[in-house]
């Protein structure tokens, strides 16, 4: 017998199951938010850039809790066995080999943790640039502005990639991570 919890009743053809659950949702969209307000606040509003790069630590560790307390899908289990097969999937993808994943794939777990070490890294270096024993220290101030800017590049690669999977797979790959529910084919 078939595991058919939280999957619609509709057509095999437009079915859907529920991936990513709201904890995570609010969680990817308050990062978002932070990493953009964060990105246009440095030296002009330092208290809100300040407050902004807090919510941010605390959006990592919130995530490093429901990463293994979370639901199915928001856990790390897959973690490794994802990383070890990042390079085989990107190396198909050049030829539009995209594999189906309910979850992540291995292009978006690489992702993840990129993303997710060099926000630690940016946070917590612009945490400690603010403190008297590190204010004005010149490699924790060139260590935050060079993860702050790979944090950028990494969010625009993201969003590329979100756009780019979702053309290959036909599927609304930022509707899902709104809704939390993805598209299944194959399933009857």
């Amino acid at each position: 017998m078939r595991d058919t919890r939280g999957v619609s009743d509709r057509t095999p053809a437009d079915r859907t199951i529920a991936v990513w659950d709201l904890p995570l949702r609010l969680w990817h969209w308050a990062l978002a938010a932070s990493v953009l307000a964060a990105w246009f606040t440095p030296t002009v509003y330092d208290s809100l850039h300040r407050i902004v790069g807090y919510t941010v630590i605390g959006l990592l560790a919130f995530r490093l809790v429901w990463g293994f307390w979370g639901s199915r899908y928001s856990r790390f289990r897959m973690i490794g066995v994802r990383l070890r097969a990042a390079p085989f999937y990107l190396w198909n993808l050049r030829r539009g080999i995209t594999g189906r994943y309910i979850g992540l794939n291995p292009a978006g777990t690489l992702m993840l943790v990129a993303l997710l070490v060099a926000l630690a890294v940016s946070a917590i270096t612009g945490a400690l640039s603010v403190t008297v024993t590190f204010f004005g220290v010149w490699w924790i101030e060139d260590t935050h502005a060079y993860a702050s800017d790979a944090v950028i590049v990494l969010v625009v690669l993201h969003i590329v990639g979100v756009v780019l999977m979702g053309m290959l797979q036909r599927q609304n790959l930022v509707r899902a991570m709104i809704t939390g529910r993805k598209r299944i084919r194959g399933h009857s």
